[in-house]
């Protein structure tokens, strides 16, 4: 056992300690050690979001899942973690029992088990998600998470009704491994020749001797499906498609094409691109060279196809055989990759027309909220003198690195005194601070990863001029500082489960009602909300929970979550704000594009301003009548008589919509002239 991995399993144990132990979020180390390795395999790029989720009872257990999008593929997640601080063994009678456990969650979940249980119970949700979607799922990969090291081969695929199971373990050696290789990702690397039996074709090289070399190859389409099958999203890493995907099926152009003229798939087909750190190549007998080897593989467009393909085989078991993908190779040298290989990935997407974005954590925006947060002092809670600061913890174990340099047990105390853990923020809170902020609880919904995406495009969309300053940055920590005390509130009301996606709509919906008039100022300048702002949002988290319930109707709820059609039942929502938070508010002004930083959603584009504009020039008392109108006639949603007539409030008292407000506002001002509601005509008061 080296010295290397005995330390790495104490640095894990800390880290794990540390997020258990968050003041408020306090956790068992077990369920803290579950949500640590799910953001390590987010990143990895082994799985989408997954769902935190506890199962144990005799003979069955789970700690989590995640569905693809397609629902074609199903992970199902266990926690083994152990406390010992000598690094423990994981035999083959462990991986026995717990995949053994795993097998028996899921036959039980296929059954029915969620009539059995809580509905308020994370696990509820876990077992009825998978119960609605068994009869999609092709392929399920089970993995084990584990702080011991693994002793013992893991045994091949086998078979469940049909299905694919894949059985994975990241142990402390995997982990450890990853984490001194400097990289967020393990390097996929392929032997052809032991995959596929024979190398494959290829053309060239032809490039920039030095730089990069580029080769063509016809991949069969089998093969592709049988890499991604190992391999899974990560092969797609860098692919910007794959980043932004689209939302819906698999393609169902591609689909027909395997099924009713494989042949043709070649011509169809525009292909794929990939890009790697070296290959191996080799003499064909024929004449001619091919590929042998692949280090380093990334699919850097055509994950579409891609995951199509393997859909078709382990969902519709498809005949793959007559089925050949073109392929273009570009070599480059591993000290580019970094430079080379995301231009490569953005101009074998230019087709898209996107806005593209650096997805990386070094990306500007991300690095200027740093370095404010290393520098920015926040005030002492109730006018103390204590003055903190929030880390902003840009790459993954910054936090326990920086604790860990201070190598005195009184240095690391004052450490967590000036930097508490409750004030450190990640790229994935912050995206669900600010998407929260600008009414977007659907996007939230969707998870830590798929809202920061979204978060991403949205930022992409403020272009190169946006940049964080100091009040953007103490205007982001009042928002965070809103979200994590609603969280303890919601919390403390123990109205079930649900609570993230019940937060994340609560504010939501009062940061709608009041127009965003929300003192930020004062929020930084306290550190705390006040209690007015504590009782509103106890009054109105438990309204929202029960409507998540009540319009999901036989929908899960975690999905109904992730809907807009969600957010806008909620809208609907009957509730006036609270009579001692009024004088809390603050008025707006109407906010153009400036050099000054707010928040990624309030600089105007051209659009917005625009709409303002049409917004404004319509009386208070106009649009109160016009929601009146709606509701009369039935010319409108719920959703949007409800946002005229908290316009008509706002205007009606001197203040200016949210930017949400004024841009639904003007398509409802649009609708309502075609419709003829001609007091619109009249003169404004």
């Amino acid at each position: 056992m080296t010295d290397q991995l005995v330390d790495y399993l104490h640095d894990l144990q800390q880290q794990v300690t540390l997020a258990a132990s968050v003041e408020g979020s306090e956790q068992g180390l077990t369920e803290a050690f579950t949500y640590y390795m799910v953001d390590i395999l987010t990143d990895a790029g082994e799985l989408e979001d997954a769902d935190v989720a506890t199962y144990q009872s005799v003979g069955a257990r789970a700690s989590g899942f995640s569905l693809s999008e397609d629902e074609s593929t199903l992970w199902l997640l266990l926690a083994d973690y152990r406390s010992d601080i000598d690094v423990q063994s994981l035999t083959r009678t462990d991986l026995d029992i717990h995949f053994r456990r795993m097998t028996a969650f899921l036959e039980r979940a296929r059954d029915g088990l969620w009539r059995q249980l809580e509905e308020s119970a994370p696990s509820w949700d876990m077992a009825h998600r998978i119960s609605n979607a068994w009869d999609q799922v092709g392929e399920i990969r089970m993995v084990l998470l584990t702080n011991s090291a693994l002793r013992a081969p893991i045994g091949d695929a086998v078979d469940l009704n049909g299905r694919t199971v894949i059985h994975s373990v990241w142990d402390l050696d995997r982990l450890h491994k990853l984490a001194s290789s400097g990289r967020a990702q393990e390097p996929i690397s392929i032997n052809l020749m032991e995959l596929w039996g024979e190398p494959v074709a290829s053309l060239g090289p032809e490039g920039a001797p030095g730089i990069y070399d580029t080769y063509l190859l016809m991949l069969p389409g089998e093969l592709l499906a049988k890499i991604y099958e190992i391999h899974g999203p990560r092969l797609l890493e860098l692919n910007v498609r794959s980043f932004l995907q689209a939302r819906g099926k698999v393609n169902q152009g591609i689909q027909r094409t395997i099924s009713n003229e494989p042949d043709r798939f070649l011509a169809y087909n525009n292909g794929i691109s990939m890009t790697a750190s070296s290959v191996e190549v080799c003499d064909l007998p024929s004449g001619g060279r091919a590929v042998a080897a692949i280090s380093d593989l990334q699919i850097v467009n055509g994950g579409q196809t891609t995951a199509s393909l393997h859909y078709a085989k382990v969902k519709n078991k498809a005949d793959l055989s007559r089925v050949f993908i073109q392929a273009k190779l570009s070599v480059v040298d591993p000290d580019r990759l970094d430079d080379l290989v995301p231009k490569i990935s953005e101009f074998a997407n230019s087709q898209n027309k996107v806005n593209l974005a650096d997805f990386r954590a070094n990306d500007p925006f991300h690095v200027e909220v740093e370095r404010l947060s290393r520098t920015i002092w926040a005030p002492g809670k109730s006018g103390t003198g204590d003055m903190t600061r929030w880390f902003y913890e840009r790459a993954r174990g910054q936090y326990a690195d920086a604790y860990a340099r201070e190598r005195t047990p009184a240095r690391q105390r004052q450490f967590r005194a000036t930097h508490p853990q409750s004030q450190k923020f990640t790229k994935t809170d912050l995206a669900k601070f600010e998407n929260t902020w600008d009414q977007l609880p659907w996007l939230v919904a969707w998870g830590a990863e798929k809202n920061f995406r979204e978060f991403t495009l949205q930022l992409a969309k403020r272009g190169a001029s946006f940049k964080p300053d100091q009040h953007y940055f103490e205007r982001l920590i009042a928002k965070a500082t809103i979200f994590r005390q609603a969280e303890k509130i919601i919390g403390s009301l123990q109205l079930g489960g649900y609570r993230a996606q019940t937060v994340t709509y609560t504010l939501a919906k009062l940061f709608h009602e009041t127009g965003q008039t929300i003192n930020l100022a004062a929020i930084w300048r306290t550190q705390t909300i006040t209690p007015a702002f504590a009782h509103a949002i106890a009054d109105l988290g438990p309204r929202v929970h029960a409507a998540l319930f009540d319009t999901a109707g036989s929908r899960n709820i975690s999905e109904w979550a992730k809907k807009e059609e969600c957010w806008k039942s909620v809208l609907d929502i009957a509730w006036q704000i609270p009579t001692d938070l009024r004088p809390e508010l603050v008025s707006s002004r109407v906010r153009t594009r400036t050099t000054s930083a707010e928040s990624i959603g309030e600089q105007m584009n051209d659009e917005e301003v625009a709409a303002t504009r049409d917004v404004l020039a319509v009386a208070g008392n106009t649009w109160k009548a016009l929601s009146g109108w709606a509701k009369e006639t039935n010319s409108l949603q719920g959703w949007q008589r409800s946002i005229a007539f908290s316009i008509g409030r706002i205007i009606g008292a001197g203040k200016v919509p949210s930017r949400k407000q004024i841009v639904q506002g003007a398509r409802i001002l649009e609708e309502a002239r075609r419709l003829g509601f001609r007091a619109l005509e009249e003169p404004s008061e």
